[in-house]
C-alpha cells in the first residue's frame, strides 16, 4: 500500500473520529462528559462549555475534510499537526483538574501523537511539492 494510500486512511479516520466525539458533545453533552477523563460534571451554566468543545471538534474535523477532499495535502498536514494541539490541549486540562490519567494519556495524548505522526507523513509525502514558483518566469528567447 503506498505513502499516499497510508494517509489517507489514517486522515479520514481522524476526521470521522473527531466528527463522531464533536457531535456526542453537542447532541448529548451529559453522556459524553465522562469520556472527556474530567472527573465531575460542571457546575451551574458550565455545561455548556461542553457543547462548545463538541463544536470546536466539529469544525475541526470539517476543516480537515474539506482539505482532503479538495486534495489540498500539504495544507492537511500542516493542519493534522496544528490541530493536535486542541487534543494536547484537552490532555493538559483532564490532568491540571485532577481528571483520569489513562484518559488523558489513552485518548487525548495518543489522539494528538497520531495526528502528529500522520501530519508528517502527510508532508513527507508532499514534500517535492513543497516548492513552487511564486510569480510566472518571463518566456526565454530562442
Amino acid at each position: 500500500m503506498s505513502l499516499k494510500k497510508i494517509n489517507t486512511v489514517l486522515a479520514a479516520a481522524f476526521i470521522l473520529f473527531i466528527l463522531w466525539f464533536g457531535t456526542e458533545f453537542v447532541l448529548s453533552p451529559a453522556a459524553t462528559a465522562p469520556t472527556f477523563g474530567l472527573p465531575s460534571w460542571p457546575s451551574g451554566d458550565g455545561g455548556g462549555f461542553l457543547i462548545v468543545k463538541g463544536i470546536r471538534d466539529i469544525v475541526l474535523a470539517l476543516v480537515l475534510g474539506i482539505l482532503l477532499l479538495t486534495g489540498h495535502r500539504r495544507a492537511l498536514g500542516w493542519a493534522l499537526l496544528v490541530e493536535a494541539f486542541a487534543a494536547y490541549g484537552d490532555m493538559a486540562t483532564v490532568l491540571a483538574h485532577h481528571g483520569s490519567v489513562a484518559i488523558a494519556f489513552g485518548i487525548h495524548c495518543l489522539t494528538a501523537t497520531l495526528m502528529v505522526v500522520n501530519g508528517l507523513l502527510v508532508l513527507r509525502e508532499t514534500r517535492g511539492a513543497a516548492v513552487a514558483p511564486a510569480v510566472p518566469r518571463a518566456p526565454q528567447p530562442a
